[in-house]
Formats: structure tokens, C-alpha cells, sequence
């Protein structure tokens, strides 16, 4: 990595840039929280008439798929193309594809016109978006994937769309097309409150306003895994969300170092299309 997550934090909370966010109601809150957590501004507008205005300004775009409706399917277009012609980096997550076929068309009719700067899905988002034929029940990820099989759909997908590719799983995967990295910070206990994943795509929108593309999801990785280390509790899941907050905001660089669990990925890839023929 090109700075250290002291550096980020540091330029991050003094340079507090603006985030446009187009998420979802059931986890905005906890979204505009993790923004202002890491020292940015959360904005989130959704109506087409100002998303354009309001993504010129913006530091780094967060698009979410979660609980789409036709006018934010309208907003996220217009968002993406400002932040193409802008040069603003963004996050798209790719919330419930491997659920619903209109999910899945619409972020390939996206991802054709303009490539995100990093694609964010579970294992089983970014697996349904490199091989059609694949389906899974609900927004949860498949734990019956394995970590070969989606390092070769994240390539896949990488090369395709010039795109980083973010895939969260008990293990995380990032890759770029050259570089592989796995990030195993976390805790089950993420799984048990609402909006942790879509908090991910926040957090990695922050890292893209200060750093490279394949650094910012790598940081924003470990970043929530090591807060949800550290907060984790046998109180219950509502302490566990107070705790997780209270460590996004308060975890210094040179604790996340202690804890930060990453290393480089290799395997050999024969080509996503070879290995599973769709």
C-alpha cells in the first residue's frame, strides 16, 4: 500500500470530503454513521433532478442496490455518469444480484456504460454476476463457495470492467486483475446486525476520496473487520452495533496494524469461462 491507514485516517478526518451516497432506507443511517465515523460528510440525495449536481461536488460516490425502486434505478445512471465524466471515483454494491434477475441486468447495463471504480458484493453477488446460470436465495452469501471459485469470478469481472473487485466473505477478497488480496479481519457477530455490508461500501466510498482504488477496499476491509473484533460482545447484538460504532470512530492506525490481518492471494487461473463454462 502506498501510505499507511494512520496516513488515511489522518487525511480523512482533516480533510472531511463530502461523500454522495445513493443507499437504501433500511441501512442509510448506519451508512451516513460510518462516513461521519472515519472523519467524511455523508450526503445522500436520490432525486434525479439534483444527483448530478449534488455528485460534481462529491469527494467519492457510494451506489447501493439494497431495496431498489425505479427512482433510485434513475438516480444511480445519472450518479455514475457525473462521476465517469468527472473523474470521481466510485463504489457500486451490488446488493441481492444473485436474487433477481432485474438486479443483474441493471448493474451489467451500468457496468457497460460506466465501470465502476470498485465493485462490492458478497461471494455469492459477484459469483451470479460473472456466471449467469448461478442463483442463490435472499442477499446472504453462499458459504458453499469456495475461495478459488470466486477469485476466479472476481478476475473475470476485473478484467472485464477495468474494475476492482471487492468480494466479502468470511474471508475478504480484493482484486484488480494483477493483484490479489485477502483480508481475514472480522467476526461472526457482523452477520447479526443489519447494514454491516452496506457500512463496507461506505466505509470503502471514504478510503477512494484518499487513496488508490485497490488500497481503499483492502483498507475499508480491514477497517470494519478490525472494529468488529474488537467490538464484539456475549451482551447481544444491540451492544455489539453501539460497540462497532464506537470503534469506527475511535480506532487509531497503529491498533488496526496490530490487528490487521492481510496477505497476497495466488492461484492459478485458467479463465473463469475454462474452469466453470458459462
Amino acid at each position: 500500500m502506498n501510505n499507511t491507514m494512520s496516513q488515511r485516517l489522518q487525511m480523512l478526518r482533516e480533510g472531511a470530503p463530502l461523500i454522495h451516497a445513493i443507499t437504501n432506507p433500511i441501512s442509510i443511517n448506519q451508512c451516513a454513521n460510518a462516513v461521519l465515523a472515519l472523519g467524511a460528510r455523508p450526503i445522500m440525495a436520490e432525486h434525479p433532478e439534483e444527483v448530478c449536481q449534488i455528485t460534481r461536488t462529491a469527494a467519492a460516490l457510494l451506489l447501493n442496490l439494497g431495496n431498489i425502486t425505479e427512482v433510485r434505478m434513475q438516480s444511480m445512471a445519472i450518479a455514475a455518469r457525473t462521476a465517469g465524466k468527472e473523474g470521481i471515483p466510485f463504489t457500486l454494491d451490488a446488493v441481492g444480484v444473485a436474487c433477481s434477475d432485474l438486479r443483474r441486468t441493471y448493474v451489467h447495463q451500468l457496468m457497460e456504460k460506466v465501470p465502476p471504480t470498485v465493485l462490492k458484493g458478497n461471494y455469492a453477488e459477484i459469483q451470479a454476476l460473472a456466471c449467469p446460470s448461478y442463483t442463490a436465495s435472499g442477499v446472504d452469501g453462499d458459504r458453499q463457495l469456495s475461495l478459488a471459485t470466486v477469485a476466479a469470478a472476481a478476475e473475470e469481472l476485473s478484467q472485464r470492467y477495468g474494475a476492482v473487485i471487492l468480494a466479502s466473505g468470511e474471508t475478504d477478497l480484493v482484486c484488480d486483475g494483477r493483484q490479489r488480496m485477502l483480508i481475514r479481519n472480522g467476526t461472526p457477530q457482523l452477520g447479526s446486525v443489519t447494514g454491516t455490508g452496506c457500512m463496507l461500501g461506505a466505509l470503502c466510498s471514504c478510503f477512494l476520496a484518499v487513496c488508490p482504488p485497490l488500497d481503499a477496499a483492502v483498507s475499508a476491509c480491514v477497517m470494519l473487520g478490525v472494529a468488529g473484533e474488537r467490538a464484539a460482545t456475549d451482551r447481544g447484538s444491540g451492544t455489539f452495533q453501539q460497540n462497532l460504532m464506537d470503534q469506527l470512530s475511535t480506532l487509531k492506525g497503529e491498533t488496526i496494524q496490530v490487528y490487521e490481518r492481510t496477505e497476497e492471494y495466488h492461484f492459478e487461473s485458467h479463465g473463469y469461462h475454462t474452469l466453470f463454462g458459462d
